[in-house]
């Protein structure tokens, strides 16, 4: 890896570090005991974090932002991940979706937005694709009109009309701006039959659902869009009808796999250092647990598949900067599954060395556990991962 980190970005890496131990950690554990899931977020702290330039982080300097390239914004996302992996996923989704408003919108759309974006430092993006019966096969779609998101767009004069429902929605009922998927021909497949709108959190006929209950993640929310009869001017429209698909592949393909990875990875790290430190100050048998060599090897197989990890990272990172969204799409999506598993294997090997004391919620790692075991749900599946197997043969 020749991968080098300049002041800038050792910079960021510290204020993201500071961000974390200073505000995140300290109300964390709070925030994910919080049964109603819609109240789990925390607005001062997503205030403070705008102000850091957290919520802008990818708009480009032309557009007055601060233009961090890919290797920042993963650094970035490895530090707040260590705070809480909720806290950085709700900033790096706007992330995300950044260049539908700075590079496909039209200069009149990105007028229109991206000032709102700017100075409201509430204001966060999400995207609606996944349905109830559409999830995986929105990624990988087969060659089935019969396949993929149903929500439609039909067109009256210079309106559309958007009907659907779409579920388990990053940022779902506290983003204030969505670009939803909708099929604009249902004759074909949705790769020649999608169109994507921007659709403000007001609009008439669009509504928030149910926020889903999950079992970790807690403070990253996730809820269903609702459209009836949601009726959006053209000017709304994003690219070109019937290739809202490409577009979108397009425009994230770069950041999507890689975004999920460092945050795994950041939280898999503070399980490792919960367990580290903990190990030094638990003492059994008349020392510290870690010297007893079963504890001690646990926390060197942590620790390598931590390292592995990171590089696998760095190195997709680097060939991503190099050739740009299309470098590798095999590694890209190899490297969440292997982020995954490390992850799992980390923060289960932690929940071990604090022993009984490890699934007791007033002690850390039990929190990184659940938020942990979300991963192996989010974006790679069993179709994705056989064509990337292919790919390398």
């Amino acid at each position: 890896m020749t991968v080098q980190l300049v002041e800038e970005h050792r910079a960021l890496q510290q204020m993201a570090r500071d961000f974390a131990e200073q505000e995140i950690r300290p109300i964390a554990a709070a925030r994910d005991r919080i049964k109603d899931p819609a109240k789990t977020i925390d607005w001062d702290l997503i205030r403070k974090g705008s102000a850091l330039g957290l919520r802008t982080l990818a708009v480009p300097e032309k557009f007055g932002g601060p233009g961090v390239d890919l290797l920042g914004q993963v650094l970035v996302i490895l530090e707040l991940a260590r705070g809480d992996g909720g806290v950085a996923k709700t900033f790096s989704q706007c992330w995300k979706w950044t260049p539908m408003l700075c590079r496909l919108a039209t200069k009149e759309q990105r007028e229109h937005f991206l000032p709102k974006f700017m100075e409201d430092d509430t204001y966060l993006l999400g995207l609606g694709g996944t349905e109830p019966d559409a999830g995986s096969d929105n990624r990988w779609p087969p060659n089935d009109p019969r396949a993929g998101w149903k929500t439609s767009a039909v067109k009256h004069g210079d309106e559309w009309v958007l009907n659907g429902m779409k579920h388990y929605i990053a940022n779902g009922g506290v983003a204030k701006l969505y670009v939803i998927m909708t099929r604009t021909d249902p004759t074909v497949p949705i790769n020649k039959g999608t169109t994507m709108f921007f659709v403000p959190s007001d609009t008439p006929g669009f509504r928030i659902g149910r926020t889903h209950d999950k079992v970790g993640w807690r403070f990253y929310q996730n809820a269903e869009l609702i459209m009836e009869n949601c009726i959006v001017p053209d000017f709304y429209r994003l690219g070109e009808v019937n290739q809202g698909k490409t577009h979108r592949r397009d425009d994230v393909a770069g950041f999507n796999d890689v975004e999920l990875v460092a945050n795994v990875l950041g939280m898999a790290q503070a399980a490792y250092e919960h367990a580290l430190d903990y190990a030094r100050n638990r003492v059994q048998g008349g020392k510290p647990i870690i010297g007893h060599q079963a504890v001690g090897l646990m926390l060197a197989d942590m620790y390598m598949r931590l390292e592995a990890g990171r590089a696998y990272l760095f190195k997709v990172v680097e060939g991503c900067m190099e050739e740009g969204h299309d470098y590798d799409s095999a590694s890209k999506q190899l490297v969440k599954v292997f982020a995954t598993e490390t992850a799992i294997s980390v923060t289960q090997k932690a929940l071990e060395i604090y022993g009984g004391a490890g699934i007791m919620k007033e002690n850390p790692v039990e929190k990184l556990w659940r938020d942990v075991s979300v991963f192996p749900h989010l974006a790679a599946d069993s179709v994705q991962i056989l064509r990337s197997v292919e790919k390398l043969r």
